[in-house]
C-alpha cells in the first residue's frame, strides 16, 4: 500500500458515454461496501449504549449516521456521554472484530479485476486508518488498495466531499475522474457534491430509497457490477435513467 501517484490504465474500451466514461480511478467506502461489518457495528452500538446510558435504542437510530465519524454519531446520541460511548464502543468492536466481520461475496475477485485493468484503488472511510487497514488485512484485500483516507487523515468528513477531494489529490487525478462506491446516503452526498462519479452500493444496510435520494449516477447490486459498468454496460446501472 502506497500514497504515491499511480498512473491509470489507458487500455480497454469502457463506456462510450455518460459519467462512467471518464473514470480513471476507483474510490471505495469500507464498512457496508467492501467489508460486511454491520452486525459488528450494531452489536458494538448496542453494548455501548446499554452499558453507558442504560438504554436500548432502535437499530434505525443506531445505524442512521453510519458513514460519518464515530465521535459525531455518539455526540448525536448523547453529547454528555459521547467520549465514554466512543471508548466502550471501540473496546467492544476491537474485541469482536475478527470473529464478526465478513467479506461480501466476490469482493476479492472484483478488486483483482480492477487492478488487472490498471485502475488505482483507494479507500475513503470514516473509520480510523488503522481500523480500516485491520479489516482489509483480515480478508487479504490490502494488496489491492493503494491508500486509505481515514477519519484521522482529514479534519472535515463525509457528507462533506473533502475526504474524496483529499483522495483525488493523493492520486493526482481530478475528483471528477474518480468513481466513489459507497452504501450510505452520506457517501453519495459527498460524491455528488464533489463532482465525482457516484455509485450506490445497494448491498449495504441502508434503505435503497434513502441512498438513491442523493441522486447518484449509478446503482450496483453487488461489487462485481462495477466491472461490468466500467467495461461498457453503463445504461443497465443508471440510478436515475
Amino acid at each position: 500500500m502506497t500514497t504515491s501517484n499511480p498512473t491509470p490504465s489507458k487500455g480497454g474500451t469502457g463506456p462510450k458515454s455518460g459519467p462512467a466514461s471518464r473514470v480513471q480511478a476507483i474510490l471505495f467506502d469500507l464498512d457496508g461496501t467492501l467489508i460486511d461489518t454491520i452486525e459488528l457495528i450494531l452489536a458494538s452500538f448496542r453494548y455501548a449504549t446499554e452499558k453507558v446510558l442504560g438504554a436500548a435504542l432502535s437499530d434505525d437510530v443506531l445505524l442512521r449516521d453510519v458513514g460519518t465519524p464515530l465521535g459525531a454519531q455518539m455526540a448525536d446520541i448523547s453529547a454528555q456521554h459521547a467520549d465514554e460511548l466512543v471508548r466502550v464502543y471501540r473496546e467492544h468492536n476491537s474485541t469482536h472484530h475478527d470473529t464478526m466481520a465478513a467479506e461480501y461475496p466476490g469482493t476479492e475477485a472484483a478488486l483483482r479485476g480492477l487492478k488487472e485493468a490498471g485502475y488505482p484503488i483507494g479507500v475513503v472511510t470514516s473509520k480510523l486508518n488503522a481500523g480500516a487497514l485491520r479489516g482489509l488485512r483480515l480478508f487479504g484485500l490490502e494488496s489491492y488498495i493503494d491508500f486509505i483516507v481515514g477519519a484521522d487523515d482529514v479534519t472535515v468528513h463525509k457528507p462533506n466531499p473533502y475526504p474524496l477531494m483529499h483522495a483525488a489529490g493523493i492520486l493526482g487525478i481530478p475528483l471528477e475522474n474518480c468513481i466513489y462506491i459507497g452504501d450510505s446516503p452520506h457517501d453519495m452526498a459527498a460524491a455528488v457534491a464533489g463532482g465525482a462519479v457516484s455509485a450506490a452500493a445497494l448491498w449495504g444496510p441502508f434503505n435503497h430509497e434513502v441512498v438513491l435520494a442523493e441522486r447518484p449516477d449509478y446503482a450496483l447490486s453487488n461489487v462485481g457490477d462495477l466491472l461490468l459498468l466500467l467495461a461498457g454496460d453503463e445504461a443497465r446501472f443508471r440510478a436515475n435513467p
